[in-house]
């Protein structure tokens, strides 16, 4: 190794300069992300050798031979008086480059995250299905794990998280809470949700919906009483609601469809944007309740009528992400750049905050969506 820091003093130097992140690639000095932007570390570039030895060093056995097997890996790394970090390294022009995420000590609470009060109120419900979707690093993980120590702490059930890898800790609360990882605990999600429907279960976080197996059980588990909590990497409700019915031939989608219609509780679709404090990111959200409009087009496959849905749900509960926006613009949160290239109608988007402002009463839409 010709590099003269190990891991540690790159996470150190990465925290005390307020990054969310720390890339190591070969080829490029070690980079960090602060307030969603990408800047490198004052250090030399890397070789190949090195990113190797950095990303070897903290893993276990099993750990290499997984990377080397599969050529990536998500793992969780404890650094003691630093932190937490979900790690992932995999193999790039035959080189190991690797990504470190600053996960937060303490679970963040859902109001803190910027959460409206319907998500805080699905943690009461006993069945069903809540899924919370977003593109990667958009918070998925952040906001599954806040409703799970929300749920934690307020009633007395049984919690099977299946998580890939293990970010936050949870604690028992006025709960049993067991936490299993993929690689170290169950060899896939959909074994690990097969499995979990034998251990007493009453709510199931499950960290990643994709295939089609654990699609199937995850909706088996939410129309036989469990609530079920699992994440996906779609950027709205109606998309998810789509990944969600593709997954099965088409003979199979209409049984689907109803089965959906009927668990289905809500979706809330995540952005993450930069603060005008320069303090970090803050969210913006979509969110979409199941009303009977909307479970009538999830079962005859409408998906295209639930935006318009969504626009005039909001005494469900319910928000569009130009919506959020817009609130985040009046309490000048964010800058109207980001907020345009994030929304799906920015000129919308634009004429409602200049409304706002020409007004001059920008609290006349703060709230409300906010039932």
């Amino acid at each position: 190794m010709t590099n003269k820091h190990d891991l540690i003093d790159y996470l150190v130097l990465a925290e005390k300069q307020g990054a969310s992140d720390l890339h190591l690639t070969p080829g490029a000095p070690p980079m960090i992300r602060v307030a969603g932007a990408i800047r490198p570390l004052n250090e030399d570039e890397l070789s190949p050798e090195d990113t190797r030895a950095l990303v070897v060093e903290t893993l276990k056995e099993a750990q290499r031979a997984r990377l080397e097997n599969d050529w990536q890996l998500d793992f969780a790394l404890q650094v003691d008086g630093v932190g937490r970090y979900r790690g992932n390294a995999c193999y790039v022009s035959g080189a190991i480059e690797a990504n470190f995420r600053r996960v937060p000590s303490e679970i963040p609470d859902l109001t803190s995250l910027g959460h409206s009060p319907v998500v805080d109120r699905w943690c009461d419900e006993r069945a069903g299905l809540i899924l919370v979707t977003g593109a990667s690093s958009q918070g998925k993980s952040t906001t599954l794990a806040a409703m799970g120590q929300t749920i934690a702490k307020r009633r007395c059930v049984n919690i099977v998280t299946i998580e890939d890898p293990i970010e936050f800790v949870h604690s028992q609360g006025r709960s049993l809470v067991n936490q299993r990882e993929i690689g170290s605990d169950a060899t896939s999600f959909a074994s690990a949700l097969k499995n979990a429907l034998r251990q007493d279960p009453d709510i199931i976080l499950v960290g990643e919906m994709r295939d089609t197996d654990t699609i199937q059980t995850a909706l088996t588990a939410a129309e036989t009483g469990h609530l079920v909590i699992g994440t996906m990497h779609t950027n709205d409700a109606p998309t998810a609601i789509g990944r969600i019915l593709d997954a099965f031939p088409k003979e199979g989608q209409q049984f689907v469809g109803a089965q959906l219609a009927w668990s289905l509780l809500g979706v809330v679709c995540q952005y993450l944007l930069p603060r005008t404090d320069k303090e970090g990111l803050i969210l913006a959200s979509e969110l979409m309740t199941v009303n009977s409009g909307i479970e009538a087009c999830i079962r005859d496959r409408r998906l295209a009528q639930i935006p318009g849905l969504i626009q005039i749900g909001h005494p469900d509960g319910m928000h569009t992400v130009d919506d959020s926006l817009i609130e985040l613009l009046i309490a000048e949160r964010i800058n109207l750049m980001d907020a345009m290239t994030h929304a799906r109608d920015p000129n919308f988007v634009k004429e409602e905050f200049q409304k706002a402002l020409k007004s001059q009463r920008k609290g006349w839409f703060t709230g409300m969506f906010r039932k």
